[in-house]
């Protein structure tokens, strides 16, 4: 008798779907996506490692029994912090017998807000061969990563101080702007979000405006050009822009970046302003004045006033040293070369200077070094006293000749007169020690005799300011530039200075 057991077709169906339960599990126990299975009564009977991982729980059973203990344990919002509810939540959805995909939340313990995980989500309804539900389940992506970096560059992005904004390249709108491009432009965020590229013109009246529609259209890179932003209230900026493609959400975008010309074009107007101020101001002083390269005395410029007093044109002298023109000897040039190059200037230093003709010329010479076009330059100045000296001379010559039998008059307005007709001769003079007034005497004395002006200051009771001035004095005075120059002009002429207590002495001699 055969005692094969009978099996009827209800326990065949269930041996065959439990049969092919396992099989379903096996396959999918090892995938990196998580699985969840859930029966059509909204029983959850299974889930992969996967799945259990980004749920932080160990056992399926840890998941809940159902639906309704899975929304108990475990709490979900969207990306923009929008708490999901009770029959929106995926296993709802997919119990509902609903396809979808690509559904992101944020998910994260009932008791445990600090801890989440982000999943990507898709259903599938798995059905008989009666084509009824049979399994329901859904696919789990572990999106946290991506979240993370996508909510680093969320960050990065808004601190960024550099105006940006992003389009999406499938309408060309935009859908990101940072606080950059608000500050700059005067727009608020939600003027700007989901309005197109054309209607804020990122390429108004750019200077490649073509390649930027054709690059935008095939999502390459829109190289820098300049163009004109058009603000909220009517005004323009001009601004150089660029483009960058990035996916955003894996969504193909484009990054606007921006730099605002605005701050270096009123720096180029004050800039031109300026220029033109000195071009005026150049060309109309009535004082000689030509601009000369630093290291080589090249010039680069001349106004009419130089050219009247000197004879030589822009054609003569433009692009000529100076040595080369004649204008002056090789030791006046080392002369304002070593003033130039202790102290960056020169005031009103005397020289002898030639004009075209090669006639002399007494004139105050003053340099400045001044910056044109980033290239250190320097702007020189003439003024022409050989007139003066004339006239200093024969006034001079006058009352020299009228008092000639003058004896009533004192030796030292006698002397003065002298030093006034030696400094006024051509060839400079000597200066006497004459031309110092008693305090400078003083000062010149402890000067020569090796002292500092700290140490003058201390025996004369005087402030250092006050010492450093009667030197300065002293120096023009006697044409020399530096207390070497000073102490070897007083050595040359047998001069070595009284000591300390002398000029003490004399002092109080002066005040008795």
């Amino acid at each position: 008798m055969d005692q094969t057991p009978v099996v009827s077709d209800a326990d065949d169906k269930v041996l065959r779907s439990q049969t092919d339960r396992r099989q379903l599990q096996q396959i999918i126990t090892g995938l990196t996506e998580g699985v969840i299975l859930v029966e059509p009564d909204q029983s959850i009977v299974w889930a992969n490692q996967a799945a259990l991982d980004m749920h932080g729980v160990e056992d399926f059973k840890q998941l809940g029994a159902n639906a309704s203990e899975y929304r108990d344990r475990f709490r979900l919002r969207y990306r923009n912090n929008h708490v999901v509810q009770p029959g929106s939540y995926p296993i709802d959805r997919v119990v509902a017998g609903e396809g979808f995909s690509d559904v992101i939340v944020e998910v994260y313990p009932a008791h445990d807000e600090e801890q989440y995980w982000v999943h990507r989500v898709r259903s599938l309804v798995l059905t008989n061969s009666a084509d009824e539900p049979d399994c329901l389940v859904l696919i789990l992506h572990d999106a946290t990563d991506w979240a993370s970096a996508e909510q680093r560059f969320e960050k990065t992005f808004n601190a960024n101080p550099a105006p940006a904004v992003i389009c999406r390249l499938s309408d060309q709108r935009y859908i990101k702007v940072n606080q950059g491009f608000v500050e700059m432009t005067g727009y608020a965020r939600e003027q700007v979000i989901g309005r197109s590229v054309y209607e804020i013109d990122v390429f108004e009246n750019a200077d490649r405006r073509e390649l930027a529609i054709e690059r935008l259209g095939e999502g390459a890179t829109i190289p820098q050009m300049e163009a004109v932003l058009r603000l909220p209230h009517g005004d323009t900026k001009a601004v150089v822009v660029a483009g960058q493609p990035i996916d955003i959400g894996e969504e193909a975008c484009m990054l606007f970046t921006f730099m605002d010309l605005e701050p270096r074009k009123k720096a180029e107007n004050a800039l031109r302003q300026s220029e033109e101020r000195f071009e005026k101001s150049f060309r109309m002083t009535p004082v000689p004045t030509v601009l000369l390269t630093a290291d080589d005395f090249v010039v680069l410029d001349l106004n009419s006033a130089f050219t009247a007093t000197t004879g030589f044109t822009q054609e003569e002298a433009l692009g000529k040293s100076i040595d080369d023109m004649g204008l002056w000897s090789a030791e006046v040039r080392a002369r304002i070369a070593a003033s130039l190059a202790e102290s960056g200037s020169l005031l009103n230093a005397e020289f002898q200077l030639q004009n075209k003709d090669g006639d002399t010329l007494s004139c105050l010479v003053s340099v400045e070094v001044v910056s044109i076009h980033s290239k250190e330059c320097l702007l020189m100045a003439f003024l022409d006293i050989t007139e003066r000296k004339r006239s200093e001379m024969e006034l001079v010559v006058a009352i020299e000749t009228v008092m000639q039998d003058a004896s009533w008059f004192s030796r030292t307005l006698i002397e003065k007169l002298a030093n006034v007709r030696r400094s006024s001769m051509p060839d400079g003079g000597n200066a006497q020690l004459a031309d110092l007034t008693s305090r400078e005497r003083d000062v010149f004395d402890l000067l020569c005799r090796g002292m500092a002006d700290k140490e003058i200051a201390k025996e004369l009771a005087l402030a250092p300011n006050t010492v450093r001035n009667h030197v300065s004095t002293i120096y023009a005075k006697l044409d020399v530039h530096s207390r070497s120059e000073a102490i070897v002009w007083a050595r040359e002429r047998g001069f070595f200075g009284l000591p300390a207590a002398d000029v003490t002495r004399r002092k109080k001699a002066e005040r008795g």
